[in-house]
């Protein structure tokens, strides 16, 4: 697979709605998309990355750095055997997960449009189709999050995982349960509690929740353990999982029974297989977190949830909860029993919206083979 050309784009899309956790409120996402040209096929990524470094160090204008000045300038002119020799190529570079994410993903999905398959066949999934859950940002009250988780569980969605922080946790949650006692409900904090607030959280246990997500800090497996062992439900981890050395050391250290398994925080495909295995081996359940990506990251997120192990409904919701109009057809969709059929066209299996694309485009840099020379454009925002 000779790679030909790499260019990236910085694209501007507007949620439908502001989605506040406890980070904050975002309506503006700032997102890199990742083209790879091999063997004269185009393949697409995506780079999960924020504007502001809270989920982790990473933002969109590091990413830009990473991509643009160490990581493209290794594969460009390459001959790779499979998108999984990248990984071993850019090892030396330490951390910036979601930048390697958005380049690895692209080759894997030109190696899947090169080989005639889907890109979910290549990474050795087995699911047609998928069990949809919904995140659900912070409300303003109870009423507001109570009304609607009403209008998702109408939708189809099967399970429902709420945002929560400190004052807007207890209350919330215990409203949301007695209004739906039966259905698969979760709480996701972001980081934004301490291991002194145990007895704070212990309370949560009398709402039956399929999971507490990443409730300590975003680097502190330690402490989720101490934590894990005081409470009855399950903790997951995301934040605190970044490879699957993390993953290992958090089952055996008993910090979580559920893992959220993201591709731009573990680094792409190839990682989050490694994280998959370990977690199968271990059965520890698995399941797609979202990152408010487009329509590509979102394909990307659908391959890979077709895995064995992936056993939860992901946060793998359909493009009209977030967008106006997103950069891919057809959009993904979610039917009335809260699925997504999992498409069997080649690659990503969706079409990419060139023109969509263009007219959202603020910066792009082009990385050819023969030059050293990079072409960069800035577009009026």
């Amino acid at each position: 697979m000779k790679i030909e050309r790499i260019t990236l784009r910085e694209i501007r899309m507007r949620l439908k709605a502001p989605f506040e956790t406890s980070f904050g409120v975002v309506q503006d996402r700032r997102i890199l998309l990742v083209e790879v040209i091999a063997d004269g096929v185009n393949g697409w990524g995506e780079v999960t990355a924020g504007a502001t470094p809270v989920f982790n160090p990473e933002t969109t204008d590091t990413a830009w750095h990473i991509i643009s000045d160490f990581l493209a300038p290794v594969i460009v002119g390459k001959d790779l055997a499979d998108a999984a020799e990248f990984s071993v190529l850019v090892e030396h570079v330490r951390g910036h997960e979601m930048a390697k994410a958005g380049v690895e993903n692209a080759l894997w999905d030109a190696e899947a449009r090169i080989k005639g398959i889907p890109l979910h066949k290549l990474l050795g999934g087995t699911r047609e189709e998928l069990d949809c859950g919904v995140s659900l940002g912070i409300r303003e009250n109870p009423h507001a999050l109570v009304k609607r988780v009403e209008e998702e569980l109408r939708v189809g969605y099967q399970r429902i995982k709420l945002k929560i922080k400190p004052s807007k946790d207890i209350e919330y949650v215990a409203a949301v349960r007695r209004q739906f006692p039966n259905i698969q409900l979760s709480v996701d904090a972001n980081s934004a509690y301490r291991l002194e607030d145990a007895d704070q959280l212990k309370e949560l246990d009398e709402f039956k929740l399929l999971m507490i997500e990443q409730p300590l800090n975003w680097d502190d497996i330690h402490s989720h353990a101490k934590l894990q062992a005081q409470l009855q439900t399950p903790l997951c981890l995301d934040e605190c999982i970044n490879n699957s050395r993390h993953a290992l050391a958090a089952i055996e250290m008993k910090a979580c029974r559920i893992i959220n398994i993201k591709l731009g925080r573990v680094g792409g495909h190839t990682e989050a297989r490694k994280v998959q295995k370990i977690a199968l081996e271990h059965s520890v359940p698995a399941w797609c977190g979202g990152m408010l990506e487009s329509g590509i990251g979102r394909a990307h997120n659908i391959a890979m949830s077709t895995l064995p192990g992936f056993s939860l409904p992901g946060d793998v919701s359909a493009s009209r909860r977030y967008w106006d109009e997103d950069i891919i057809e057809p959009e993904v969709e979610v039917s009335a029993q809260g699925t997504i059929q999992v498409s069997i066209a080649s690659g990503i299996g969706y079409r990419v919206r060139h023109e969509r694309i263009k007219q959202l485009t603020v910066r792009e840099a082009s990385f050819p083979t023969k030059s050293s020379t990079v072409a960069v454009s800035r577009l009026a925002s």
